[in-house]
Formats: C-alpha cells, sequence, structure tokens
C-alpha cells in the first residue's frame, strides 16, 4: 500500500500530461505530491527526508514552471533530486558510522552481513548511478521532445532505478555467497 501511495504522484503526472500536456501535468504533480506528503503523516506520522526533498523541488520548480510558462523548470527536477542524493550518499561515506547505502539497503538483505568496504563500493555505485541518471535527464530534456522527455521520466528513469537497486542487492547478496560470516 505504501509503494502505490509513493508512486501515485507518478501516476498522476503521467495522466496529466496524457490530459492536458505539460502544464496540466505539472499542476497535478504538485497536488498528488503534497497530498502523498500529507496522507504520509497522517499515516505513519513521519516522512521520508527524500519524499520532503522531492516535494519541495516539485513545489518550487512546478510553480517556476507555471508562472514562467517554461516546461524546463520541471524538466530539471529529476537531475537537482539525483544530485542532491549522489552529495548525500558521497557525503555518507565519510559522515557518520555507515554509509547511506547501508541506510538504504541492509533492510533488504536479512541476514547477509557485508563489510563496510562492500557498502562503501555500493555507495560509490550509487553516487556514480544518480550522476549519469541526472546527467541523462539534462541531456534528453534539451535534446528531445517534451513527450520522449516524460517518457524517459517516467519509465526510463523509473525502470533504470528497479534495475539498479536490483543489482546491488544481487550483488551484496553474491559478496556472501559460501561465507556467512562476512
Amino acid at each position: 500500500m505504501l509503494l502505490l501511495l509513493e508512486y501515485s504522484p507518478l501516476i498522476a503526472f503521467i495522466i496529466g500530461y496524457k490530459v492536458g500536456g505539460i502544464y496540466v501535468a505539472t499542476t497535478v504533480l504538485m497536488t498528488a505530491m503534497t497530498l502523498m506528503l500529507a496522507i504520509t503523516w497522517i499515516w505513519k506520522r513521519k516522512v521520508t527526508t527524500m519524499n520532503l526533498v522531492s516535494t519541495g523541488l516539485v513545489l518550487l520548480l512546478g510553480t517556476a514552471t507555471l508562472v514562467l510558462r517554461n516546461a524546463r523548470f520541471i524538466q530539471w527536477k529529476p537531475t537537482v533530486l539525483l544530485w542532491v542524493v549522489a552529495v548525500a550518499f558521497l557525503g555518507s561515506a565519510f559522515i557518520g558510522s555507515k554509509p547511506l547505502a547501508q541506510h538504504l539497503l541492509q533492510s533488504a538483505l536479512g541476514d547477509v552481513r557485508v563489510e563496510r568496504r562492500g557498502w562503501l563500493k555500493v555507495n560509490a555505485a550509487f553516487v556514480l548511478f544518480c550522476l549519469v541518471a541526472g546527467a541523462v535527464n539534462l541531456l534528453v530534456a534539451y535534446r528531445a521532445s517534451e513527450a520522449t522527455w516524460v517518457n524517459v521520466k517516467v519509465y526510463g528513469l523509473t525502470g533504470a532505478m528497479f534495475v539498479f537497486f536490483m543489482t546491488q542487492i544481487w550483488w551484496l547478496y553474491s559478496m556472501n555467497r559460501g561465507d556467512p560470516e562476512k
């Protein structure tokens, strides 16, 4: 249920774009992100930093898009968010006892143990992925049609993130084959 709530703004954006174009989609996204944040708060009594930052960026860049009638602002949102996340992952390698990748993926691994060195490699992979994905978003936003950008943002980036997460989890599991004490 929580996963559906998390993806509802993306679904709303797609529908808004198909129905009325980028400005309708932006308005719908701004509303859906705000609602998702409010529902999450009411339901869980907490919101993730990622959802808070993402909603803030949508509201800021969405407002600029609507006021200035320029879709580039909302097209920048995935890049800005991905690059902020890259900086957070990079910083977590040096600040705190666990890198951000470990905080994010540890619960998905169950009893699998991973040395700090392994977590730092995964953390570095997240930094690289976010930097590249942000650059790809900009490349598509500036070089392709608006419709192509929407499709790449909705399906391409979402799919790439899913594949990346699954690859990282698989790699962490494979590191521990045959040696449960690692």
